[in-house]
């Protein structure tokens, strides 16, 4: 006989939350390793003794972890998952009862409280050390990179950047992201990174940069950086900058800095990409930090032309000249000088001549100077610790270990883009910014926690 499915008539229920959360769930996975017990002590001097009692920040928090865990842009969608879904309410401590947030809560929050007290990087801090505490930090090597989201804007919401009049904006009426923008002007991730000015601005979100970086058609994004350890490829910092070289470089300093004044984490070398090798920032790796630089060197004297390039002339560092392939000598000045300041470079650039009558009789001159009466080459300031970072990218250790991790930063931003969905933001402004990519950070670490260190069921216990 074929049954049918009615609801029992009761008026009392026994039901035990906790038993209909799976063990294999990804929120209980995640929940042992989320600790937001120090938030209050944060948050305290942000409040008031006297009123009703708020929202508790700890759901707030909770519910938007919930949001980049499980790829949730919208907050309104958010809002309603929570209110139906057993295994968000149990994360939220809601219970079945319990009321959730209306979605403009986390508005306020956002834009007060939580960016006042910088709530967000201590609750990313504090997973970054629950990552070091399970072992999953070796601390040997880091690799940095940035990925370049795009900005919640229209590409046809902007103007020239001529005729963007900053004096002409009213601070008082200006949405927040453009008055963000112009607290940042003289910030080193946004407008002081460079002097010179993107060709179009956006209206709606001006700190935004117009780039075409991709090779695609130009668009507006933000850079989204991350100094990963390349171990278990935990996010040990992120920032948000412009997406231009400078600013990247510049992020790359601020975390590397950060994360040995936070957690006292000095790399023995550090991996990215040919963006991160111009010679002041190798100087600043060898001889600052004392790391060893994997990355390729940021160089444009390879000539295209068929002629020699500096790579094919030999250094003499005991001699203070470059050989020629032919072994022809090429010194930096041929007389000596009674006043020491004369014949000295200008802002660390050396230059290296052969002399006319060698070159007019070389055998190989249209291969070397074709349309000179002698060759030159130039040798850039801190040349030696890019000669270091040629050889250390030349070796066998960075093609079969830092090369390969290099890669993994790469596959955040990968897993960031698709699985998360944060392939475009839905807040504006540098601070908007800045808030997405530290939710994602942390949301990326506690499911790196969750795969690596799996709890073991009772079974696995007793055996």
């Amino acid at each position: 006989m074929m049954g049918r499915q009615t609801a029992p008539a009761k008026l009392f229920y026994d039901f035990d939350l906790e038993s209909h959360i799976p063990a294999d769930h990804l929120l209980r996975k995640v929940d042992r390793f989320l600790d937001l017990g120090d938030i209050r002590a944060r948050l305290r001097p942000f409040y008031s003794h006297l009123g009703r009692p708020s929202i508790d920040p700890e759901l707030v928090v909770r519910m938007l972890l919930i949001g980049y865990l499980t790829g949730i842009r919208s907050e309104r969608r958010l809002c309603e998952e929570v209110h139906v879904n057993l295994a968000h309410r149990w994360f939220c401590r809601l219970g079945l009862d319990g009321r959730v947030p209306d979605h403009s809560t986390f508005s306020k929050y956002r834009h007060g409280k939580f960016r006042d007290s910088d709530l967000l990087r201590l609750v990313f801090e504090g997973v970054v050390a629950r990552c070091i505490e399970e072992g999953l930090v070796g601390g040997a090597g880091f690799a940095v990179d940035a990925s370049l989201i795009l900005a919640d804007v229209a590409k046809m919401n902007s103007s020239a950047q001529a005729e963007w009049d900053i004096d002409a904006i009213d601070t008082q009426k200006a949405p927040r992201a453009v008055r963000e923008y112009l607290e940042t002007l003289d910030d080193a991730a946004f407008g002081a990174a460079t002097p010179v000015l993107p060709k179009f601005v956006s209206h709606a979100d001006p700190a935004s940069q117009w780039t075409a970086a991709q090779k695609r058609p130009a668009v507006f994004t933000y850079s989204d950086n991350y100094l990963i350890d390349t171990d278990n490829a935990v996010i040990l910092d992120v920032e948000a900058t412009r997406s231009i070289r400078q600013a990247e470089v510049g992020a790359a300093r601020t975390m590397v800095d950060r994360v040995e004044q936070r957690f006292g984490l000095k790399p023995t070398w550090l991996t990215a990409d040919t963006a991160y090798g111009s010679a002041e920032t190798l100087d600043w790796v060898v001889r600052a930090k004392k790391i060893v630089p994997f990355i390729p060197v940021f160089d444009k004297s390879t000539r295209t032309d068929g002629t020699w390039s500096r790579s094919d002339f030999i250094w003499e560092p005991e001699n203070d000249r470059y050989l020629c392939p032919e072994g022809h000598e090429l010194l930096q000045y041929r007389r000596n000088y009674s006043d020491p300041s004369r014949g000295q470079p200008k802002e660390g650039r050396k230059k290296y001549r052969a002399q006319k009558s060698v070159c007019q009789a070389c055998p190989s001159k249209l291969r070397c100077c074709p349309n000179a009466d002698a060759r030159f080459v130039t040798r850039e300031e801190h040349e030696d610790v890019r000669d270091l970072a040629r050889e250390c990218v030349a070796s066998e250790v960075y093609k079969k270990i830092a090369g390969p991790r290099r890669r993994k930063v790469e596959m955040l931003f990968a897993h960031l883009k698709r699985i998360l969905g944060l392939g475009r933001l839905r807040l504006r402004g540098p601070c908007g910014a800045k808030d997405e990519f530290t939710l994602a950070a942390i949301a990326q670490n506690l499911r790196k926690l969750a795969k690596l260190r799996p709890q073991m069921t009772m079974m696995e216990v007793t055996v």
